[in-house]
């Protein structure tokens, strides 16, 4: 059967019918994240080296996955949301929070009390050069959890683990070579068959595309897809690429500054953004369109500066230092992520000014950056 690819270049849904929607009726929540904070300690002095200050790189984060969710989590390079995913596997110790996997809080919990949940929580890394052992065979590599977890499948691991290579759509006859052997994408393959082989109820995937070629980027999210909607995991997607998150998840969560500023359903958070960093994001994605006459002109923000930093984050409202829209208030208090009139039931945004749940052109472009409004005003 030919396998479907998705153009995720497009700015539009670009989404089969079956993921128009998620799934329908309650659902269990699987993973609840309470005011999760992680704080890196910065040293200095001399001779003996203190604690002079902490990298603020989460700071109170909330959220839920519910069972067989995708949960998306955008952001800017360095808001916190990869270390939010090594916090959610414990590969990292929070610093305060609480992490509930299935009712059970695992945030301080020891690794004698994580053994048996550890295989049911994986995570597909960023980049798959780096994530493999070049000194293990392909087999070796996705056998080797099995191994370590005691688990002896019918008909042996080597089977076993010749089904999840054909599942991911490589040869298993490509057992035993080495990484070396394999492209980028193939790898990444690698890594999505290895974090299969314990069976997991939850994967965190930390931009599992973005080292790879556009030309391959939809042949794994859709990889990503196929296992999500057959196998029922539930996945935490981790992208900084709009129209790749817009594909795949169910909802949204975006990131700022060691917070998330708007949480919502896809279509919503796309369509009817509150916040005006969601925004600002969402112009930023680029307009593909065949008839660009017959759709709406989006808005157009260009904001200036660079992301403050996580050591000393501005009081109040963290984006308040980057948004056109900041007065007094957001300087002394910070917004609380709240369901603001018109939003959907579990459309939540925080900011006390929220923009028109619109993304069509404004009257007037909003270009903060000093440079670019002078330079366009030469060209005028």
């Amino acid at each position: 059967m030919k396998e479907e690819v998705v153009d995720l270049t497009k700015a539009g849904p670009a989404v089969p019918a079956a993921r128009e929607a998620a799934p329908e009726g309650p659902r269990e929540p699987l993973l609840v994240v309470e005011s999760l904070v992680k704080h890196f300690p910065v040293k200095g002095g001399f001779p003996i080296r203190r604690t002079i200050g902490a990298v603020q790189a989460v700071d109170g984060v909330d959220l839920t996955v519910h069972v067989g969710e995708s949960f998306g989590l955008v952001g800017e390079s360095g808001c916190g949301k990869s270390t939010t995913g090594r916090l959610i596997t414990r590969l990292l110790e929070p610093t305060q929070g609480r992490i509930s996997y299935r009712g059970r809080d695992i945030a301080h919990a020891s690794r004698k009390k994580l053994a048996p949940i550890r295989s049911e929580i994986q995570m597909i890394f960023q980049d798959p050069y780096s994530s493999l052992n070049p000194r293990q065979t392909v087999g070796r590599i996705i056998a080797g959890p099995m191994e370590i977890n005691g688990i002896n499948p019918p008909g042996g691991r080597e089977a076993r683990v010749r089904e999840l290579l054909e599942i991911v759509g490589l040869n298993p006859e490509h057992f035993n070579r080495f990484p070396h052997e394999f492209s980028g994408g193939q790898r990444q393959r690698i890594g999505v068959a290895r974090a299969l082989a314990l069976e997991p109820k939850l994967i965190v995937a930390d931009e599992p595309v973005s080292a790879l070629d556009v030309s391959i980027q939809a042949q794994v999210v859709n990889l990503l897809q196929k296992v999500q909607q057959e196998l029922g995991i539930a996945f935490v997607f981790i992208a900084h690429d709009l129209a790749v998150v817009r594909h795949f998840s169910h909802r949204v969560a975006v990131m700022y500054l060691g917070k998330i500023i708007e949480v919502g359903d896809r279509d919503s958070i796309y369509a009817r953004p509150r916040h005006p960093y969601t925004h600002a994001l969402l112009s930023a994605v680029p307009e593909v369109s065949l008839d660009a006459e017959a759709e709406p002109r989006r808005e157009r923000i260009r904001l200036a500066g660079d992301v403050p930093s996580p050591i000393n984050p501005p009081s109040g409202c963290r984006f308040r230092t980057r948004c056109w829209k900041a007065q007094d208030r957001c300087a002394t208090e910070e917004p609380p992520l709240v369901r603001i009139g018109g939003n959907r039931p579990g459309h939540l945004t925080a900011c006390h000014f929220p923009e028109e749940p619109t993304t069509e052109a404004r009257e007037e472009d909003i270009v903060l950056d000093p440079a670019l409004a002078a330079l366009e005003e030469g060209d005028g």
